[in-house]
């Protein structure tokens, strides 16, 4: 149990610190960019790494965010999963059983089996 718990620890160290390297390397680079291009191009300032930490933290506010939304990007998958099914549907049994051992090979054959057994109307969970 504490073999679990160390490990647990060294892996929340190491995602902290690597979530510092990865602001760090952003920083440095919007900081090389912006001196790079800006001063050359716009005759703009020079500005130094917080200058350029705080510019791209702004900038994620703005324009990005720092959360992705996950539900968007499921629901493109369900559509996408449901639009096969629906061309699947004019298959002949052959060409259906064909195409499944196909998927089987692939991995995709549990994801196959779960979704024949899911109701019509119902999407899969």
């Amino acid at each position: 149990m504490r073999h679990n718990k160390g490990l647990k620890a060294l892996k929340i160290v190491g995602f902290v610190i690597l979530g510092i390297a990865c602001v760090t390397a952003f920083g440095f680079a919007v900081m090389l960019l912006w001196n790079w291009l800006v001063p050359e191009l716009f005759h703009g300032p020079v500005i130094n790494f917080w200058q350029a930490l705080g510019l791209f933290i702004l900038s994620k506010i703005l324009f990005g965010g720092f959360m992705k939304d996950h539900d968007k990007k499921n629901n493109w998958k369900r559509r996408k999963w449901e639009r096969m099914q629906e061309k699947m549907d004019h298959l002949s049994p052959e060409q259906k059983e064909k195409l499944k051992s196909h998927f089987d090979r692939c991995g995709w054959g549990r994801r196959w089996e779960r979704d024949e057994e899911t109701p019509a109307g119902k999407p899969a969970e």
